[in-house]
Order: C-alpha cells, then sequence, then structure tokens
C-alpha cells in the first residue's frame, strides 16, 4: 500500500488536503458549550507608581492590595509582578473554577476600591484597572466564537 502512495504523490496529497478540510469544516460543528469550564478565572490588577523601583512598589503598592485581596471568596492564590523600569504592578488573581467570573471581577474591584485609601497619591493620580484576564487564550477563542454563532 505504501508503494502505491510513493509512486503517486499527488493522490497522497489531495487525500491529506482533502482530510485538513474536512477537519476544519467538522471543527465548527463541535458542541463546546457541553464542555466544562477548565481554566479557572483571573482578575488581573495594573497600578503605575512613576520613578519607583520594584521593592518601593511591592511595599507601597502591592502589599495594600494583598493584604485586601486575602479575604475574597473563592480565592485560589494571587501573585505579583513588579517592574522597576515602567514602575509598573501587575497583580494576578486566580480563582476557583466554579465561580462566575464576573462576580469575581466585582469581588475584586470591591478590595481595591477599598485598599485605595492605603496607595500613594500619584498611584490613586494614575489610575488602577481591574480587569478579567485570559488564562487560556485558546479556550477564549473558542468560546468567543460559541457565543457569536449563537447570538445571530
Amino acid at each position: 500500500m505504501s508503494k502505491f502512495f510513493i509512486n503517486r504523490p499527488i493522490v497522497a496529497i489531495v487525500i491529506s488536503l482533502l482530510l485538513v478540510i474536512i477537519g476544519a469544516v467538522t471543527i465548527s460543528q463541535l458542541p463546546i458549550a457541553q464542555f466544562p469550564q477548565i481554566a479557572p478565572p483571573e482578575v488581573q490588577i495594573r497600578a503605575t507608581y512613576v520613578g519607583a523601583d520594584a521593592q518601593t512598589i511591592e511595599q507601597s503598592v502591592a502589599t495594600p492590595i494583598e493584604q485586601q485581596m486575602s479575604g475574597v471568596d473563592n480565592l485560589n492564590y494571587m501573585y505579583s509582578l513588579n517592574a522597576a523600569g515602567n514602575g509598573q504592578m501587575t497583580m494576578i488573581v486566580n480563582f476557583d473554577v466554579k465561580t462566575d467570573p464576573n462576580t469575581d471581577l466585582i469581588l475584586t474591584q470591591m478590595r481595591q476600591t477599598q485598599a485605595a485609601s492605603q496607595l500613594p497619591q500619584d498611584v490613586t493620580n494614575f489610575g488602577v484597572t481591574v480587569q478579567k484576564s485570559v488564562t487560556a487564550p485558546f479556550l477564549f477563542l473558542a468560546s468567543s466564537r460559541f457565543v457569536s454563532e449563537n447570538s445571530i
């Protein structure tokens, strides 16, 4: 059988292309809504403290926010990245898989608002952003495709 395809490579290429096209068509028909949520929701908090080094950002920005976040319901873990070059602090707050990402975002925004009084004035003037983070970009693309198909 292999000799047939070795002697006729065009047939092998055509069969391969047909399989790829059939796979691409059938993948769009998969029932994505039936798959369970496997990526835990994450919320990202960003703050900028212009001119500060990483240790100052950690002590004056990340620590007060982390102290407030420690009581959020269904919190798995959190970590922060402090950059001295641009004065940015990025905190990732990870929640349990079974929680609603919108509720997690609201709870995180409330806790960040409580921590705002402890932050330096330069940080509050520049602004602190709280937004949902994409933990698994391919799952995000698949779920957004499913939502856009069903909303039509």
